[in-house]
């Protein structure tokens, strides 16, 4: 039995000395295989620009809604609205849509691609394709309306064009305002007004 336990003992002492060397060879293999990796070389990032992401900043499907002194509705929405990087309280918006409902039930409609918005005048300026629809009949185009919040005032500066209750209307000029004798919203035009009378069928 003693040179079975001698047997034992050398094969044990073998093996503490192959199976660290073994395993030693095992690593150093899968190091050879790996990708060589240079810890001098910087990981790799996303080529991002803080500053523009920092102008961009903005908010979309923003709302804008108040009451003006003679109690009409205002809202105004817009599917984005960016702050100026100069004055916080002016806005750059698109695709916008603005609404008057006035007290006495009639609506205004506005739409236009672009608007810049000054929150401390309350006044926004819709540019590009304005179109301005009024509950009482009026379709009028335009490239620029000035509109206030804190009243009722809607100005086209330049041309427009649409249609009136009476037929097709173009004029150089249209303000929307309450009338300085009765206090009633009235619709201006002027600047060369030119009216395309149809008269109405029975089926319209």
């Amino acid at each position: 039995m003693g040179w079975r336990d001698n047997f034992h003992s050398r094969f044990v002492a073998w093996m503490k000395i192959l199976l660290p060397m073994a395993a030693l060879g095992m690593l150093s293999t899968l190091f050879l295989l790996s990708e060589k990796f240079d810890p001098s070389e910087t990981l790799p990032y996303a080529a991002i620009d803080l500053q523009q992401r920092a102008q961009d900043q903005g908010a979309t499907e923003a709302t804008f809604a108040g009451v003006t002194r003679t109690g009409d509705e205002v809202l105004f929405q817009t599917v984005k609205a960016r702050p100026s990087p100069d004055d916080p309280r002016q806005f750059s918006a698109e695709d916008v849509t603005a609404r008057f409902r006035l007290p006495s039930g009639t609506t205004i409609d506005m739409r236009s691609t672009h608007a810049e918005m000054n929150q401390k005048e309350s006044t926004a300026t819709l540019r590009g394709d304005v179109e301005f629809v009024s509950s009482t009949g009026y379709t009028v185009n335009t490239a620029e309306i000035f509109a206030r919040f804190d009243n009722l005032y809607a100005e086209a500066p330049g041309a427009i064009s649409g249609q009136a209750p009476a037929g097709d209307l173009t004029a150089g000029r249209m303000i929307l305002q309450n009338s300085a004798e009765t206090g009633e919203p009235h619709l201006l035009f002027t600047d060369g007004v030119k009216l395309l009378y149809r008269p109405q069928t029975e089926e319209e």
